[in-house]
């Protein structure tokens, strides 16, 4: 299930097996994690990107593939924007839509109200909770949308059911516990149980 790479030769023949990559989370910024990024970039496959790998792009700006899946937060998307957090705070909607017009691909940008800009729209969720102003939360949010594209879903749907999933998840984990305190590993099951409520797994 896991396996330690040294260069991108090494990433190669695991690629061929992928379907869906998620870049970013974990990954760093040193020459490694530049390798790596670029052996991702050049695969062709699925991508979600997040964390350092949302760094790395804006230090090596590129057009994007449709099928491709982008979740920054404010800071993020202010470096990708050559901007500030705080200007992109001040007007979301024109943020997202402009990281899209600019690179391409379907964009989260993570928040409160939390936005999906894709080929078929834009999309606010309005679920979530103040709670998962976490670490991890974003990792967990990459790993969901992953899974989705790996299932066969379009980019577009992906991004929307996954954000709201997150989301929904995040705001039972919160009702169960308290939100003070609530990690990002206690979404899992409640997204489980969420995702089974809307399509379940029949035997």
């Amino acid at each position: 299930m896991v396996h330690a790479v040294e260069s991108a030769g090494e990433l190669e023949p695991l690629l061929a097996r992928a379907t869906v990559i998620v870049l970013g989370p974990g990954l760093g910024r040193d020459g490694w994690a530049r390798e790596l990024f670029e052996a991702a970039f050049t695969s062709g496959l699925l991508m979600v990107i997040d964390a350092d790998a949302l760094n790395l792009l804006a230090q090596t700006p590129r057009q994007l593939l449709p099928t491709t899946i982008l979740t920054p937060h404010a800071g993020e998307a202010a470096r990708l924007l050559d901007s500030s957090a705080e200007a992109v705070q001040g007007d979301r909607t024109a943020s997202v839509l402009a990281l899209r017009e600019g690179f391409g691909g379907t964009w989260v940008l993570k928040g409160a109200g939390s936005l999906v800009a894709s080929e078929e729209g834009l999309y606010r969720c309005s679920h979530g909770h103040p709670a998962m102003a976490s670490g991890g939360m974003g990792d967990v949010l990459s790993g969901v949308l992953g899974a989705l594209l790996a299932q066969g879903m379009s980019e577009d749907g992906a991004a929307r059911l996954g954000v709201c999933l997150h989301a929904a998840a995040g705001e039972a984990a919160a009702a169960e516990g308290g939100g003070r305190g609530v990690l990002a590993l206690d979404l899992l099951p409640h997204a489980r149980r969420l995702l089974e409520k809307v399509s379940p797994c029949l035997p």
